[in-house]
């Protein structure tokens, strides 16, 4: 339920009927309403049940849509915590979507977009993300390219588990090419299982999210969940499984060919990667920019893409990334300028 507005110059005015949820909203000691005035440059006072925002009619408007899209996620019964308004914020206080296809999957209720998994819910926090999620959904195989902290391998294994759970696969396959960094595998202690596991532990990680711990132990020993190095899968055919290859800009063209080719009946396949983070030896062409170069003019594979505007880690994330983007762009145009004098 939305909230009455009543406008003056500069001023609007918002009145929340229910006093426990308005207290929810506004956070402990405010502090989401402090986030919302930071980030969108309004001055929010809080008057019994009302909230008084004060700033430019842009800014106070979005504010508006803000809180009243805060407000009814609280009617729903779901939390509101500092991604969540950041999330509402970036989508300008519409985490809804397009109208769904008679079939379309239940994750897409009422115009939003969710992923539902056993421990809960996610729900994409960019409009980057939200087009991923669906495409995951919609498409055989997806490709997800962009910096570090922009959800891409989490969606994915989230997407997996959802399908997972539903029936809809009998299998989720986790890989990742364990590409060698200083130390050889064959000198590292343990079996193979130990040699290849530090690689693998993001999937753990996002696996541990969405499953309770005990039964993704289980479903890994009965081999319904697959944790495995890229080169494990030559010569498989990947049948009613949920495919996920990470950090695919490690993989050489060759990798990146018979992994695709493995795609079976059934089966769902994303790769994810970051062209800015290729750890190869020099000369080794990325098989992830090869498969973008070949196979992007054919319809049924999905190419999204994300940007440090969709990092939803730590705000600095984002600047970091930004700085070395443009770094890396200043290199080129002076690469460009020389080549040019010559």
């Amino acid at each position: 339920m939305e909230a009455d507005a009543a406008v003056t110059p500069a001023e609007t005015s918002l009145e929340y009927p229910d006093n426990r949820l308005l207290i929810e909203l506004c956070g402990e000691f405010d502090k989401n309403l402090t986030q919302i005035e930071s980030t969108l440059g309004v001055q929010i006072i809080r008057r019994g049940n009302q909230l008084v925002l004060h700033g430019k009619d842009y800014e106070r408007a979005k504010a508006v849509d803000v809180l009243n899209a805060l407000y009814e996620r609280l009617e729903a019964g779901r939390p509101v915590e500092t991604g969540d308004i950041a999330a509402e914020i970036r989508m300008g206080g519409d985490n809804g979507g397009h109208e769904n296809a008679p079939d379309q999957m239940e994750m897409f209720t009422g115009g939003r977009v969710e992923i539902r998994t056993r421990k809960k819910t996610v729900e994409p926090r960019t409009e980057a993300q939200k087009t991923y999620v669906r495409a995951l959904f919609e498409n055989e195989l997806a490709f997800g390219i962009g910096p570090a902290g922009t959800g891409k391998t989490y969606l994915a294994v989230a997407a997996g588990v959802s399908m997972f759970v539903d029936g809809l696969v009998d299998k989720i396959i986790l890989s990742r090419p364990a590409v060698e960094a200083g130390e050889k595998l064959g000198y590292l202690p343990g079996d193979m299982k130990d040699k290849v596991d530090p690689f693998m532990q993001p999937l753990y990680d996002a696996l541990g999210d969405f499953l309770p711990g005990k039964q993704v132990t289980k479903l890994i020993e009965e081999k319904r969940i697959e944790i495995a190095p890229l080169a494990f899968m030559r010569g498989r055919t990947l049948a009613n499984a949920f495919v996920v290859l990470d950090e695919a800009q490690n993989a050489t063209t060759m990798q990146m060919k018979m992994f695709l080719t493995r795609l079976g009946e059934g089966s769902r396949m994303v790769i994810t990667g970051d062209r800015s983070q290729v750890d190869l030896p020099r000369g080794v062409t990325s098989g992830l920019h090869d498969a973008e170069r070949l196979l992007k003019h054919i319809d049924s594979i999905s190419f999204n893409y994300f940007t440090a505007k969709d990092v939803v880690r730590h705000p600095l994330v984002a600047k970091i990334i930004e700085a070395y983007d443009e770094a890396d762009q200043k290199a080129f145009i002076k690469r460009e300028a020389k080549k040019a004098e010559k």
